[in-house]
């Protein structure tokens, strides 16, 4: 477990990071919004402790950078500011809980271990990957064998819809609900048209095709 603490209060700071450590934590820690901001940024944790009240940068400051930039990181407030209304501040900002100060160890304790439970749970799938072939889905791009394929919108969402069910049969009725939003057979080609450049975007080139032809059934993608 991976924690990154921002607290300006040195005492308070060496306290927390020798009991974390004790419950068998690797803890980094800032005394500082902008470097706290910096470590969140770059580093992998599970869960984020930030003191709301900081130098050069605020924990409100570093929570809203980071949501805006897709980083969702299990975030626990601490704060002083015990007021209902600085409570929903903190939340609306993306804060995932909030701890009144003075506290007991031992119900920070817990808060953390209920945010890595709910992290582990609800965590967004953000990477798909069959055989060498990536997509990211937060920067919207797709790469095979580390060589960037550029896809247009619909190829995007055709190639993902079949990336989620791989090793599966995707049916035409499949790709019209879930890449056409139609909730009908238009009676045309365009999803063989679309399987078409999409097959020779991400197969002409390698050895080993992945996206499959399921004759009277549909399509799948899959690696030999």
């Amino acid at each position: 477990m991976r924690i990154l603490l921002v607290e300006d209060d040195r005492q308070m700071a060496d306290y927390l990071r020798k009991a974390l450590a004790e419950a068998g934590a690797v803890v980094d820690q800032a005394a500082e919004g902008r470097e706290g901001l910096l470590l969140a940024a770059s580093g992998d944790y599970d869960v984020l402790i930030l003191d709301r009240m900081l130098p050069g940068l605020d924990g409100l400051g570093i929570v809203r950078t980071l949501r805006a930039s897709g980083n969702q990181t299990p975030v626990l407030f601490l704060s002083a500011l015990g007021e209902v209304d600085d409570r929903v501040e903190g939340l609306r900002a993306g804060g995932d809980d909030y701890l009144i100060k003075p506290f007991a160890f031992s119900e920070l304790q817990a808060r953390v271990e209920a945010l890595l439970r709910r992290g582990t749970a609800d965590a967004p799938e953000t990477r798909l990957r069959v055989a060498d072939l990536e997509m990211d889905l937060l920067k919207r791009d797709v790469s095979r064998a580390g060589t960037e394929i550029l896809l247009q919108p619909r190829e995007f969402r055709l190639l993902e819809c079949l990336m989620r069910h791989a090793g599966q049969v995707v049916t035409r009725t499949m790709l019209l609900e879930q890449v056409w939003d139609y909730h009908f057979d238009p009676q045309t080609n365009v999803i063989d048209v679309h399987i078409s450049r999409l097959r020779g975007k991400i197969d002409k080139d390698f050895e080993r095709p992945l996206l499959h032809t399921v004759r009277g059934a549909g399509y799948m993608l899959r690696a030999e």
